[in-house]
């Protein structure tokens, strides 16, 4: 089977690969040609590459095709100003094209990564214009995939946590603070309740769904990933505390909670149980998986 993966230099896309390589899959690649391969560098001569900037988005389907799957992993969030062009470009124009080319390819099936984010975030003003934006593809696809000869498999994953992340993700820049010691860590209270789900049952989601006789799926079908339990966001960053042994000063409350802010959000993983799926890992046990990645990654760096 051939699979074409975006974002695949990301955290969520760089896991994905490699268990797509891993897998046996034949994997290509769609990315710029200035993303930071840091995440990938162990298999990028197991993989074809295409840089989006430098070629037209119908080439990996003409060179490589015929394609059976692509996943789309790449998105871009509004954390750094960026502009609404900015974020429609990338999270609705980019994928519409890709998905209209897919199509035209006759592509099986299209694998759209989603958020909970904008599943029932009303006045929610925290990263709106990505909700919104990726709320506007996902209308897209299931327009096209109820017109058009495609499967539209929308994944909507909570609160995704693990090795490798960004530090501007909530997650990340608490485990990194409290393994560097910084001196101190402001937060809200931390009453939020969160679905954190590590990266490998994740992964072992997607990797079911590629298992799959797509003839069996409707045209649109939505999953959502995650635990289908819930944690505070506090009860998160004291178990990071805890067993990363950081003396970081946690000051809950010191920071205002946000306006609208979601309280509580869990994936309802019914649809995932039917295929056999069910996650593995504690989130006790992925905090200590991550902490465990991070420092010998960290040790690595120093060894080179």
């Amino acid at each position: 089977m051939k699979i074409l993966i975006t974002g695949s230099t990301g955290f969520l896309g760089s896991h994905l690969t490699k268990m797509l390589v891993k897998e046996g899959y034949e994997v290509i690649l769609l990315k710029r040609s200035f993303s930071n391969t840091w995440r990938i560098s162990d298999i990028l001569s197991k993989v074809t590459v295409f840089n989006i900037d430098q070629c037209p988005i119908e080439q990996p389907f003409m060179e490589c095709g015929p394609i059976d799957v692509v996943i789309h992993t790449a998105t871009m969030y509004d954390r750094n100003n960026e502009r609404h062009s900015q974020l429609h470009k990338a999270n609705v124009s980019f994928p519409l094209q890709l998905l209209e080319t897919a199509i035209s390819f006759q592509t099986n099936a299209f694998i759209n990564t989603d958020s909970f984010i904008h599943k029932n975030n009303a006045g929610y003003r925290h990263l709106a214009g990505y909700a919104l934006t990726k709320k506007q593809f996902l209308e897209w696809g299931k327009e096209l995939s109820t017109a058009k000869n495609i499967r539209f498999i929308n994944v909507r994953l909570e609160h995704l946590y693990g090795s490798f992340d960004s530090e501007s993700k909530f997650c990340a820049h608490v485990i990194k603070s409290c393994l560097n010691n910084v001196p101190e860590l402001h937060l809200t209270e931390g009453n939020q309740k969160r679905d954190f789900i590590h990266i490998k049952d994740v992964v072992s989601a997607y990797s079911l769904l590629l298992k799959q006789n797509w003839s069996d799926f409707p045209s649109f079908k939505e999953y959502e990933l995650g635990t289908g339990k819930t944690l505070t966001v506090r009860h998160f960053v004291e178990l990071v505390h805890r067993h990363s042994q950081s003396i970081t000063k946690l000051h809950f409350g010191s920071l205002p909670q946000r306006d609208n802010e979601i309280m509580e959000s869990a994936a309802n993983i019914d649809e995932l149980k039917k295929l056999g799926w069910t996650n593995k890992i504690t989130v006790e046990k992925g905090i200590e998986l991550t902490i465990s990645d991070e420092k010998n990654y960290k040790m690595d760096d120093i060894t080179d």
